[in-house]
């Protein structure tokens, strides 16, 4: 980076009165004054467009997550009606079964309790 000194003439300074300078360090100082200011511009120009960009950035990915969102809904809703679907079809086959083998049904609900006391005793 380039520092003043190398941006200054070498000629060496003449004398000149305490209040007044050389026109051709004022137009030095107007062009540096007109540099920062154009630079100050260029970056509020690149301020704006990086906040409109993310800004456009953070809705899209807003609009990515609610799509996602939606869309696992849909699966976990899926989902719970498959396992509806399964736990109707046993109980139906359960049903089924205590209907056709009524005492086998009733043998197996009294081992099943049997254990269950054992093991809770």
């Amino acid at each position: 980076m380039a520092s003043t000194t190398d941006m200054a003439p070498t000629t060496p300074r003449k004398s000149s009165s305490a209040g007044t300078r050389r026109p051709a360090a004022r137009s030095r100082e107007q062009e540096l004054e007109a540099q920062v200011s154009q630079l100050q511009s260029d970056l509020k120009s690149i301020t704006e467009t990086l906040r409109k960009l993310t800004g456009e950035k953070a809705n899209e990915v807003r609009d990515i997550a609610g799509a996602e969102l939606r869309h696992l809904k849909r699966r976990g809703q899926h989902m719970v009606e498959e396992a509806q679907d399964q736990a109707g079809e046993y109980e139906q086959q359960l049903k089924d079964t205590i209907r056709e083998k009524p005492l086998t049904a009733v043998a197996t609900a009294l081992g099943v309790g049997f254990v269950l006391a054992l093991l809770t005793r």
